[in-house]
């Protein structure tokens, strides 16, 4: 049992590479999940994973599976669309949500053709489901990076962003920051779904950010307790996640996400304000 447990990632150094790097995905992207979701924006973080693969896609085109090129042209494209939506719901009668649909299908729509179109559909998988189990030295040194910058953002504004997540109205309107918070935070998913694309591709880098969000959400109603809980489950998923996928030759992204949504559906219906604690309550209410 401990040899099946321990054995992969002490004998192997892609699965410690790959633990390594998933851990910190998860410590970075959990609590930008958990601020999604209050904010009613979780498939907003959905739109943006599938929003960043054109420039990715252009730096494929152009220097091949490298590293610096495909980050930056990701996060090019993801801020370009966040701010190409954001305008049109601003200045037509258009609703964000619609406008960023719009977007990411036309983003998503081109990334393919793009990578289709110079490479095979082997590259073409590897783009959009990503290699966790071949993270190299450059790609953990961008996930720590992301999870620095994340964390210091986090930390220096945190007041502004749970301010925000509870009322944005109030806040931009004895505020001047409430503009700036929400573009640093826009900012801040993109840099997640960039980082999460080195090791789950673009279609599943969201699955980290959101399914232990939203997992948390059944067990506390506190945003610090939230964001714990969600890096917790996060972490879980990812041991579970490589282990399954070393066990059962199953790869390794997918692995990863099927174990987080097993927990997000324990948690809905075992959570402490999930379906079973919801229906003793009403229950007891009936009967007092």
């Amino acid at each position: 049992m401990f040899e099946d447990l321990i054995g992969p990632f002490l004998h192997y150094g892609f699965m410690q590479r790959a633990l390594l790097g998933s851990l910190v995905l998860s410590v970075s992207c959990a609590p930008v999940g958990v601020f999604l979701m209050l904010r009613r924006m979780s498939l907003t973080g959905d739109a943006m994973a599938h929003a960043i693969l054109p420039g990715a896609a252009v730096s494929f085109v152009l220097f091949g599976f490298q590293i610096i090129p495909m980050t930056i042209g990701g996060l090019i494209v993801g801020l370009l669309v966040a701010l190409g939506s954001g305008l049109v719901s601003r200045f037509t009668v258009q609703k964000e949500d619609a406008s960023m649909a719009a977007f990411y299908l036309i983003s998503l729509a081109v990334g393919v053709l793009l990578v289709s179109w110079k490479g095979s559909s082997v590259d073409l998988m590897h783009v959009l489901f990503g290699s966790v189990l071949a993270l190299n030295d450059a790609a953990l040194t961008l996930i720590a990076a992301v999870a620095v910058i994340t964390f210091l953002a986090l930390a220096i504004f945190w007041r502004a962003l749970v301010a925000e997540c509870l009322d944005p109205l109030f806040l931009r309107s004895v505020s001047r920051i409430g503009t700036p918070v929400h573009l640093i935070f826009l900012t801040l998913v993109v840099l997640n779904l960039v980082g999460g694309f080195q090791a789950l591709g673009t279609l599943l880098s969201v699955g980290l950010m959101m399914l232990p969000a939203a997992a948390s959400r059944f067990w506390t109603n506190e945003v610090r307790a939230m964001c714990a809980i969600a890096i917790i489950i996060a972490a879980f998923s990812v041991l579970g996640g490589l282990l399954l996928s070393y066990h059962a030759s199953l790869p390794s992204g997918p692995a990863i996400i099927l174990t987080a949504g097993v927990i997000y559906a324990l948690s809905a219906l075992a959570g402490r304000r999930g379906m079973l604690s919801s229906a003793l309550m009403s229950r007891r209410h009936k009967t007092a």
